[in-house]
């Protein structure tokens, strides 16, 4: 799981079309409308992901995105979470949220695995929403409704196509990356 923020930027002229043998011009000048927040879960390995739009990222954002995580996998006892160490990414966050039953409730559907400090590259949720932003959000999109259009219909696509990542990153090989997080054992 993880998030990232998309700028909503609006053309301030009007653009000049393609035509034969010649792209779509753009000028340099925007307006800027702000922000919006982009959730993101995925497992990986059946290539399922789940997006969610928001206009923040605060505390009750995350918590509400974890909740209908935790809806869409009623049938799993336990759910791992594999995220960065971002203030919001703690238990308080669904006490602040949720009543206090409702907050143990889910926390006790969770296992949260934090990657370690500068070791978000882990976080296979950080790869899904690379490819969100190349596909789909890589250019000028002025609101929040089509960021969510847009986003939805890429899901779709994805989650129908099975897309899975293939993560390349063995237990050797992070003997040898990660040397420092090892022990030595001498024989």
């Amino acid at each position: 799981m993880d998030e990232s923020a998309k700028q909503l930027i609006a053309e301030t002229r009007t653009l000049i079309p393609a035509r034969a043998g010649q792209l779509a011009r753009y000028d340099y000048e925007y307006s800027r409308n702000g922000t919006c927040n982009i959730f993101m879960a995925n497992e990986p390995l059946v290539g399922k992901r789940m997006v969610q739009i928001t206009t923040n990222r605060k505390r009750p954002d995350w918590a509400k995105f974890l909740e209908e995580i935790a809806n869409q996998y009623q049938h799993a006892e336990r759910i791992t979470l594999v995220l960065d160490n971002l203030n919001t990414h703690e238990s308080g966050s669904l006490y602040h949220t949720f009543k206090p039953n409702k907050a143990k409730e889910l926390l006790d559907r969770f296992e949260f695995v934090y990657t370690p400090k500068h070791g978000s590259w882990l976080n296979m949720a950080e790869i899904e929403l690379r490819v969100l932003t190349t596909q789909c959000l890589n250019r000028r999109i002025e609101t929040i409704t089509e960021v969510k259009s847009e986003v939805a219909a890429w899901e779709m696509e994805r989650n129908n196509k099975n897309s899975k990542i293939n993560w390349r990153f063995t237990n050797e090989k992070a003997r040898i990356k990660l040397l420092r997080l090892y022990p030595t054992i001498e024989e």
